[in-house]
């Protein structure tokens, strides 16, 4: 099926929205498109929406990580959001929650963040 995903900027806020399967070459292309947008915006913090993702596995979790850690460097924090139950099962299991948050949908996680939707 493959990933699509849509990056959009609200504030100091990059909304990455990301649709289909995350599997290890899903997770390449998403890496370097996602570092591009980081690179190319004056973002301070990242929202995940993971509502329409299907699979994912260890790369893609490895993607969330990476960025998380680079996100947190520069002072920031990343958030997800609007997460289907098989995939929010797997990023329990593997211990993601306990470092980054998870919030019930995008519209809480701007919120959170200060930006007014």
């Amino acid at each position: 099926m493959g990933l699509t995903s849509y990056f959009t900027v609200k504030e100091n806020v990059l909304v990455v929205r990301l649709i289909g399967e995350l599997d290890h070459h899903e997770a390449s292309i998403l890496r370097d498109a996602w570092q591009k947008k980081l690179k190319e915006e004056d973002v301070q913090h990242v929202i995940l929406n993971l509502e329409q993702v299907t699979f994912m596995d260890s790369s893609g979790i490895g993607v969330i990580l990476g960025r998380y850690k680079e996100i947190i460097h520069s002072g920031g924090e990343l958030i997800v959001c609007s997460i289907n139950p098989a995939i929010k099962r797997l990023l329990e299991m593997s211990g993601l929650f306990k470092i980054i948050r998870l919030v019930e949908n995008e519209q809480f996680a701007l919120h959170s963040l200060g930006v007014a939707s």
